[in-house]
C-alpha cells in the first residue's frame, strides 16, 4: 500500500509480521522502552486493550502482532503524532484490529466509559518538574516530562478504564518507584509482576516494568531483571527474543 508521507517522515520497519510504522526523521521516536513494554504486557484471547499515550501508536501494533486480543485502541493527545499513527494503521492493513483516538489521557475514562477494558499500557512521562531540563521540542517535552498528565492521571484513568480484575502494565523509572507504587495502590491497582531493566549486567536499573491488577491480592513476584546489552553495541539474547529476530 502507498502511503503519504508528509515532510520530515520516514517509514521504519518493526521486523515483526511485515509491520512498518511511520515516524518522523528528526523527532520522537519509539524507543526501547515501548519495546520492553509489549513484551512485558499480555492479552489473553478475547480481550481488549488500551494504550494511554499511544504516540505512533507503536504498542498497540506490536501488541496486536503478538497477541489474539479482540480489539487495541492508542490514545494520543498531540494531533500530528496521532495523525502518523492512524497512518501507520492503515499502512498495516489493521485497521479492524486496532484503532487510534485523539484525545486527552486525563479524559480517557470519559471517552471510552468505566471498565471498558481488559487490558491498559502506557510509556507515560518520566520526568516531572524536579527533574531534568524539559526539552524545547514540545513534541519531545510531552513525550518525556510531565507537560499534560502526570503519574496519577495515567494511574487513575487506568484504574476507572480497567474491568474488575483487569491488568495494567507500565514501563517507568527506578528513582520514581515509591510514587508509582504508592498511586497504584491509591487507585485499586495492586502490583502483581515487577521486572528490572538493566542496560548492562554491571550497571544501575534504568527501567521498571510494572504490572497490576484492578482489585487484586496484595502480593508481588519480582522477576529477573532484563539485561539490555551483553557487551558495547551488542543486545542479549533476550532482547533479541523480545523483538521478534
Amino acid at each position: 500500500m502507498i502511503i503519504d508521507l508528509k515532510d520530515n517522515e520516514r517509514i521504519d520497519d518493526l521486523q515483526r509480521n511485515g509491520y512498518q510504522i511511520i515516524q518522523k526523521q528528526n523527532g520522537f521516536c519509539f524507543g526501547m522502552d515501548a519495546v520492553l513494554l509489549s513484551g512485558f504486557a499480555q492479552v489473553k484471547p478475547g480481550e481488549r486493550a488500551v494504550d494511554l499515550g499511544t504516540g505512533t501508536g507503536i504498542i498497540p501494533i506490536l501488541l496486536e502482532a503478538k497477541y489474539d486480543g479482540i480489539h487495541y485502541t492508542g490514545l494520543e493527545i498531540q494531533e500530528e503524532v496521532a495523525d502518523m499513527a492512524k497512518r501507520s494503521v492503515v499502512l498495516n492493513h489493521l485497521e479492524n484490529k486496532v484503532s487510534i483516538v485523539t484525545g486527552d489521557i486525563k479524559e480517557a475514562s470519559r471517552l471510552f466509559g468505566a471498565a471498558s477494558f481488559d487490558v491498559v499500557t502506557s510509556n507515560p512521562p518520566y520526568m516531572n518538574d524536579a527533574h531534568g531540563l524539559k526539552n524545547p521540542d514540545l513534541p519531545k517535552a510531552i513525550a518525556r516530562h510531565e507537560v499534560l498528565c502526570s503519574l496519577d492521571d495515567v494511574t487513575r484513568e487506568a484504574a476507572r478504564l480497567l474491568k474488575p480484575g483487569g491488568r495494567f502494565y507500565m514501563v517507568h523509572r527506578p528513582h520514581r518507584l515509591i510514587e508509582i507504587v504508592t498511586a497504584l495502590k491509591g487507585y485499586g491497582l495492586e502490583p502483581k509482576r515487577m521486572k528490572m531493566v538493566h542496560p548492562f549486567v554491571d550497571r544501575e536499573a534504568n527501567m521498571v516494568l510494572i504490572e497490576a491488577v484492578r482489585g487484586g491480592k496484595s502480593m508481588i513476584k519480582v522477576e529477573a531483571p532484563i539485561i539490555v546489552y551483553k557487551e558495547q553495541g551488542v543486545y542479549a539474547d533476550e532482547i533479541y527474543t523480545i523483538y521478534g529476530y
